[in-house]
């Protein structure tokens, strides 16, 4: 049976009036968001809406996702790497427990986690399964960690190093093309029983064309059968 996970990521203060926004139109559709989130040095003040707002949603059945620690230059971040695409085990522990202790300061508790743009190395994956997280998902798929089991599913969306060919030079053409992507490859995955993951950042929320795409392909989704989850249950079931 295909599934639905919709995840949303990058919210902060100034962009959780779209981010509402977006969660409202889903919950009118029945779906459950995945809500990755970035806890970094919470200090009480900063992100304060947001917070209260995830614990909201979290009441309504979204899932809260540990989404890296710090996503800002530093030690662990070269050049353009993701935070944890490069870090050995125990440096990933590391800041792996900071963020938990962050996120514990603010009853957020998880043991879900996506690595920041969706690349863990290899000494991530062994922090995460020695301090008890039950699943990490990546560019390619979901994975559990404490159970073998994993689902191939690549994580759709509008990045441009998603796109699979040169598009229009045209900016309007381009972010059309993109839109038209979204939905048919949604169609595609659901069509063929497959995981469909949509992944919507909050820079995408500023566009109402990218809006729109993303509830259509959930429309696309739920109306040819797929069954709306989140992470904590994606990965339930073993890849054939």
């Amino acid at each position: 049976m295909a599934r639905l996970i919709v995840s949303l990521s990058g919210l902060t203060d100034d962009s959780l009036p779209r981010g509402a926004a977006f969660a409202e139109a889903l919950d009118a559709r029945g779906v459950a968001v995945s809500q990755l989130y970035r806890p970094g040095a919470w200090d009480g003040r900063s992100d304060a809406p947001l917070v209260g707002w995830l614990h909201g949603r979290r009441e309504r059945g979204d899932a809260i996702v540990l989404h890296g620690f710090d996503h800002t230059a530093g030690p662990a971040r070269v050049g353009r790497r993701a935070e944890f695409a490069a870090l050995p085990r125990h440096e990933a522990g590391l800041r792996l427990r900071a963020a938990r202790r962050t996120l514990g300061a603010v009853d957020l508790r998880t043991d879900l986690f996506v690595p920041p743009r969706w690349i863990a190395s290899a000494g991530t994956v062994e922090a995460l399964r020695e301090q008890g997280f039950t699943m990490y998902a990546d560019e390619s798929g979901v994975h559990r960690l404490d159970a073998p089991g994993a689902v191939r599913a690549r994580v759709l969306g509008f990045r441009a190093s998603g796109d699979r060919r040169p598009v229009a030079d045209d900016a309007r053409a381009a972010e059309a093309w993109r839109c038209r992507v979204l939905v048919a490859e949604v169609a595609r995955v659901v069509r063929r029983g497959g995981v469909a993951r949509i992944n919507v950042r909050a820079k995408d929320l500023r566009k109402p064309a990218r809006v729109e795409a993303a509830l259509a392909a959930v429309d696309a989704a739920l109306a040819a059968g797929a069954v709306p989850v989140t992470y904590r249950l994606a990965a339930a079931r073993r890849a054939a």
